[in-house]
């Protein structure tokens, strides 16, 4: 049970079938590698990708996880990259000490968000950086009950403003083979929803519908992936954009900075 939970939101490229979100995810790390520096900390590190496409970009590397957070061969020897195994809120660290938080797809699992946005804003630097990313409730094609909530445009930068006064608001999108990619799934997600006569995705709490939803998650992505191995394969993190933010973005690209 314990490495279900632990895997069940920690999207990996060594499954063909989370291509898609996995790209989804990657081009937040790529975009974030042309922002930071000095001394950088990563929220959530999850499986350790991130930390290939920034470390070396930074002075200092610090990832933190509730879990274990695998660190590539090759990347253990920098001596610039620290790991803290840590459940947060709190953050662990110094006032005013850090450069960068960097902190992708971790919020929405966060009971305290206020907390953990102040958090963040007291280890920052003055002029230091927050770079963060979450769903966008409005294109989410159902309740995701490993997440606590999920944030429409306003309510995300309501959070963000118990904290930060300079906050830009950006969203990341897809091009015409990701959206492709998304109506098909959006349609395979329909069609399992539509045996949920009682309505319990609505009902029930989280809880109780975490393994179901990831059994069922992982069975429609291997689907997918079946039905369209080469649409699925070929989406790369290219095929992804960072604009301004309207409610069609995927994922929100949020930047606050402390004043």
């Amino acid at each position: 049970m314990s490495s279900i939970l632990q895997t069940a939101e920690r999207s990996s490229h060594l499954d063909p079938s989370e291509n898609v979100i996995f790209q989804r995810h990657l081009i937040a790390y790529k975009e974030a590698a042309k922002l930071i520096n000095g001394i950088v900390l990563e929220v959530g590190s999850g499986e350790g990708y991130g930390i290939v496409e920034l470390a070396d970009k930074a002075q200092k590397y610090i990832a933190i996880d509730k879990y274990d957070s695998p660190i590539e061969k090759g990347l253990k020897e920098q001596n610039n990259i620290e790991f803290h195994k840590m459940n947060v809120p709190p953050l662990k660290f110094e006032d005013n000490s850090i450069d960068f938080v960097v902190t992708f797809q971790v919020i929405e699992h966060i009971k305290d968000d206020e907390k953990f946005v102040q958090e963040i804003h007291r280890v920052l630097k003055p002029g230091g950086k927050l770079i963060l990313t979450t769903p966008n409730i409005l294109m989410s094609l159902s309740r995701n009950p490993w997440h606590i909530r999920e944030y429409n445009p306003t309510e995300m930068k309501d959070v963000l403003k118990t904290s930060f006064s300079n906050i830009k608001m950006k969203g990341i999108y897809g091009n015409e083979k990701v959206m492709k990619y998304y109506e098909k799934n959006k349609k395979s997600v329909e069609n399992i929803r539509k045996w949920d006569i009682f309505n319990l995705e609505k009902k029930l709490p989280r809880l109780f519908l975490q393994i179901p939803y990831d059994i069922l998650n992982r069975f429609n992505r291997h689907k997918l992936q079946d039905n369209n191995e080469k649409l699925v394969g070929e989406v790369k993190y290219t095929d992804y954009f960072i604009k301004e933010m309207n409610d069609t973005c995927l994922d929100y690209f949020c930047i606050a900075t402390k004043v």
